[in-house]
């Protein structure tokens, strides 16, 4: 009648394989510092392991390791590129803010040199100064003030230590790269044969849904980004094309362009001081550029594309992201997607067996 029985064996090895799930991930989460280059390294490598055989085997490029230089040549050049278009139109609004911020002093206190009119403002303010430097708040605030001045030099140092990680990450990513199909082919081989179809047959699922996510979300950022340079170019806001780079490039992570809104409001304020414009109407007409391809991408583009690359709603990517970046930190942000996809598979193929079991091929 019960075909299916909780026995105590069964109950003692489900409560291990969980008890596993939770080491590994505490584990995972104690040595992020250290795992972090490694995972960086493997997305890396991943995204440019098309690229480097297409150069290999399609270009003729002799070795697998000139291919690899060759890959990371193009892809600065492509960078570079990019930054061309968005970092010098950025400098040189920052150069018109400072000349407007000059003019305004120069307007305001009616002196033409403004070391002059600073030179002026401490002349008639110098009782004043005198009394502030001499009361004991401002001895309190240096007190306070100096593990802030600690905090800065250590953050320094992490900075320096960021470095260092960058050059350990490139260094994993090439030699990654360099026996890219040996170590895809042959990760299996740390599993007992005796689970190896089970973990084969899930893998393949998560490359499969990866796959198709990296391709639609990249068709999708690259659909923004298009959207977005026709229409700041339509309303002749500042940067036209280097924003509408910039905001496609940060679509390739879900929602992360709405942050663009930033130094688009700081675009729209540089050209209401250079043409004399009301800031609130460019403003507006920005606001209603992200509306408008935002209403395009979410109710006619995504859904196409998204839909029919992989199964995974919008939404979801977003909680995966979410629950899996809390839980691991920025490791959980790379590896949300494959693990999400690993979880939603097993689910479909042992639970409400949707898919097919895998065949035991007896390896």
């Amino acid at each position: 009648m019960f075909e299916q029985k909780i026995t105590f064996d069964k109950f003692i090895r489900w409560a291990l394989v969980a008890l596993l799930v939770f080491a590994v991930l505490f584990v995972m989460n104690w040595l992020s510092g250290v795992l972090l280059p490694f995972f960086i390294a493997w997305l890396l490598a991943y995204l440019l392991y098309p690229v480097v055989k297409f150069m290999q085997y399609r270009m003729r490029v002799p070795t697998r390791a000139l291919s690899i230089i060759v890959t990371l040549i193009l892809v600065i050049a492509v960078l570079g590129g990019i930054f061309y278009l968005i970092i010098p139109p950025m400098i040189e609004q920052f150069e018109k803010l400072g000349g407007y911020i000059t003019k305004y002093i120069q307007h305001e206190v009616n002196v033409s040199n403004t070391p002059d009119a600073i030179r002026a403002w401490l002349h008639d303010n110098q009782h004043e100064i005198r009394r502030f430097f001499n009361s004991n708040d401002v001895a309190d605030a240096v007190k306070s003030a100096m593990p802030k001045v600690f905090s800065v030099l250590g953050q320094t140092a992490n900075v320096i230590i960021s470095i260092v990680a960058s050059f350990i990450t490139l260094m994993y990513m090439f030699f990654i790269l360099l026996d890219y199909e040996y170590l895809s082919n042959n990760w299996i081989k740390i599993f007992p044969k005796s689970v190896r179809p089970f973990w084969q047959s899930l893998m393949k699922d998560v490359e499969r849904e990866l796959n198709n996510y990296v391709r639609g979300q990249s068709l999708v950022a690259l659909s923004m980004g298009i959207l977005f340079c026709i229409g700041f170019t339509l309303i002749d806001f500042p940067m036209a094309i280097g924003l509408g780079i910039l905001i496609g490039i940060m679509d390739l992570v879900p929602y992360l362009h709405t942050f663009a809104l930033i130094p688009t409001a700081f675009l729209a304020l540089m050209k209401a001081a250079d043409t004399g414009q009301n800031f609130w109407i460019i403003l507006a007409s920005a606001v209603a550029i992200f509306a408008i391809v935002q209403v395009i991408i979410d109710m006619v583009i995504t859904p196409k594309i998204m839909g029919k690359a992989m199964g995974l709603n919008p939404a979801i990517l977003l909680l995966s992201l979410s629950v899996w970046g809390s839980l691991l930190g920025f490791i959980g942000l790379i590896v949300a997607l494959p693990l999400t996809t690993l979880l939603i598979a097993y689910y479909q193929r042992y639970v409400t067996k949707e898919t097919e079991m895998p065949e035991q091929n007896g390896e």
